[in-house]
């Protein structure tokens, strides 16, 4: 096989790019910026200047920052590029429309499938840093033009996720916010027994997952589902084996 080098490209193997805010959080393993979260290699671009707090405010003057660092993502081979906030979501389209290779920034885009693999009377539960900047705007940003079938519900009061994510203190207790985002979910399921599936919005949440889907025995998305499944898509596995002929 003969292989050709691409003018300015460092590495190769990484077909997912992440884009990632400039904050001051510790993304431990399972945070979407935690390289050992994956089993596949990926490449990491730090959004200059387009901090937490600009995310969260929806912040539509960034979208030329978060193209500046995927045009740079795409000139170093990647094949797919996505995010590490949720609320990227509100310049989903834009940047797909201006870029040559799959972009899915934002979990919440997993929404609409969900939906479809639950009852018309089912509910998807969604934990997100910050519920009251989840609204109508973000939701029909990744084609959602209602929100009768989902529950909301924020980390942002409580006081140890707050204090790493939100506030960027620069130290995160992992195991006290694992206790905040299983109260968060439980609660959940309790108010509203109609929840059949829980997405995890905020790319700091996913290490506490498996925590959660053995508390509440529902099904958990978040955003490394969804680069997972997004992953599968651009490098597919060979299979091996055989089956007994007939005779």
């Amino acid at each position: 096989m003969i292989y050709k080098a691409r003018s300015g490209q460092a590495s190769y193997g990484e077909a997912i790019g992440i884009l990632l805010l400039d904050c001051f959080t510790p993304f431990i393993p399972g945070d979407v910026a935690n390289a050992t979260t994956y089993c596949f290699p990926v490449r990491f671009q730090k959004v200059e200047c387009l901090t937490t707090r600009r995310a969260l405010g929806k912040d539509r003057t960034a979208f030329e920052l978060l193209h500046t660092a995927a045009e740079e993502l795409v000139s170093q081979g990647v094949r797919a590029i996505t995010g590490d906030c949720g609320f990227l979501a509100i310049h989903q389209r834009s940047l797909a429309a201006v870029l040559d290779v799959p972009v899915f920034l934002s979990s919440l885009l997993q929404i609409p499938f969900i939906f479809s693999i639950l009852g018309r009377d089912q509910k998807v539960g969604i934990i997100t840093a910050d519920s009251k900047s989840l609204d109508e705007t973000l939701l029909e940003a990744v084609g959602i033009s209602s929100g009768e079938r989902l529950v909301i519900r924020g980390m942002e009061d409580r006081e140890n996720f707050s204090k790493a994510v939100i506030e960027e203190t620069g130290f995160l207790d992992s195991e006290k916010v694992k206790r905040e985002a299983l109260s968060v979910a439980s609660e959940m399921v309790e108010e509203e027994q109609n929840v059949r599936a829980i997405l995890l919005e905020c790319s700091c949440l996913p290490p506490y997952a498996r925590a959660i889907q053995k508390a509440i025995e529902l099904p958990v998305f978040d955003y490394i589902t969804m680069i997972n499944y997004v992953h599968s898509a651009l490098v597919k596995e060979s299979f091996e084996g055989k089956i007994r002929s007939e005779a």
